[in-house]
């Protein structure tokens, strides 16, 4: 590589370096930022009720909140714009990070995908020796893997919310949120999944759009020489390491039991019933905690949490601000079920010992439920 060649690449780590760490700082702030006041607000001290309310305020969506509590609100099936974005965001970041890793981050003995990788790296083109410099080590390259990994489970659940909105929920057209809300859930959903790869994704985005600008260079060459391996994308997922599988069980438990609760309470409203009549749903999780799809996804990003490793302290607060925004809302919908249901189940609560609860689909045959609350 020439003088101009190691100027260059030295220039682009250090920018890069640079905004990587402020991405981190900036999404660690906002973690902090919003967990912050919740915490604040759920200490028992009567000087803070003022400070309570006006939190619970911006909160309150569905059945908590009052009918004719328009200002400031936008639909609640607008939630639907939540999972559009996730889906949209994090595929694009699986996108990059996965093709980057594959091109750029080979796990054990695996060489670079390209047959003519050497040339590359000796000077053919500084798109590879560029990216792949700075992740030389095999825990670096384990890192990228663990990246596409989280993106992959995280993909699972916001394609599944997605299916939820068009297919399982059935939202009141007289139900509400607060627009602060809103936009609360546009962020999460934005800052969420890029919480998950900041160990490359610029790196990531960055390969990307060098590789396009390579292609419009060598256009028909370039494509004779980058065929589809699905087998090469795959087998590094399957070397990663215990705790990565044991956080894609922790995550697909709290998965399939918020789908559960979720396929409860959508098939308690039959499409078209615009009634305000409130029951007390019954099944799965529902037999022991009052909110059980908050709980779910409380298990889901802990989950996330385990696969990482636990050594990524962005991860941390985004589990952290997860469990601190669920909780304030699940204790203020355990408190509308006492003060609506005289004959509300009082073993439930807002957190417990987890045991067998008979299936969605029993529960679905027998209650009848008339709003939905979710994340």
């Amino acid at each position: 590589m020439d003088l101009h060649g190691i100027l260059k690449e030295a220039f682009t780590s250090l920018s890069v370096n640079t905004i990587k760490t402020g991405l981190i700082w900036l999404l660690r702030v906002a973690w902090i930022a919003g967990t912050l006041p919740i915490l604040i607000a759920s200490l028992p001290f009567p000087i803070l009720n003022s400070f309570r309310a006006l939190l619970l305020s911006f909160a309150k969506r569905g059945k908590i909140m009052p009918s004719s509590s328009h200002r400031f609100t936008v639909p609640h099936s607008f939630f639907l714009h939540f999972y559009l974005l996730a889906v949209v965001w994090t595929t694009s970041l699986l996108t990059c990070t996965w093709y980057f890793a594959y091109k750029v981050a080979p796990l054990g003995t695996e060489s670079l995908s390209y047959p003519f990788a050497a040339s590359h790296l000796t000077g053919g083109s500084h798109v590879f020796s560029i990216h792949k410099s700075r992740f030389t080590s095999a825990k670096d390259r384990f890192n990228v893997w663990k990246s596409v990994f989280l993106l992959l489970l995280m993909e699972a659940h916001v394609l599944r919310r997605l299916y939820e909105t068009f297919n399982v929920f059935n939202y009141s057209s007289s139900a509400r949120m607060h627009i602060f809300g809103y936009l609360t859930g546009i962020y999460f959903y934005t800052a969420a999944p890029l919480s998950l790869c900041t160990f490359c994704v610029l790196e990531a985005f960055n390969f990307a759009a060098d590789q396009v600008a390579e292609f419009k260079v060598e256009g028909q060459e370039l494509v004779s020489i980058t065929g589809f391996d699905l087998w090469g994308y795959v087998k590094p997922i399957t070397r990663l390491g215990w705790c990565q599988w044991a956080g894609a069980a922790i995550f697909a438990w709290g998965w399939f039991h918020q789908y559960c609760c979720h396929a409860i309470l959508g098939s308690l409203r039959e499409r078209g019933d615009r009634t305000a009549d409130y029951v007390i749903p019954h099944g799965d999780w529902f037999e022991i905690v009052s909110s059980p799809h908050y709980l779910a996804e409380m298990i889901i990003y802990a989950g996330l949490l385990v696969a990482s490793g636990g050594t990524d302290f962005t991860i941390w607060l985004l589990l952290g601000f997860v469990v601190a925004n669920l909780s304030f809302a699940a204790a203020e919908t355990h408190q509308w079920y006492l003060r609506k249901f005289e004959d509300y189940p009082h073993n439930r609560g807002m957190e417990g010992e987890l045991s067998s609860c008979c299936s969605c689909e029993e529960a679905a045959k027998t209650h009848r439920y008339t709003d939905i609350l979710v994340l």
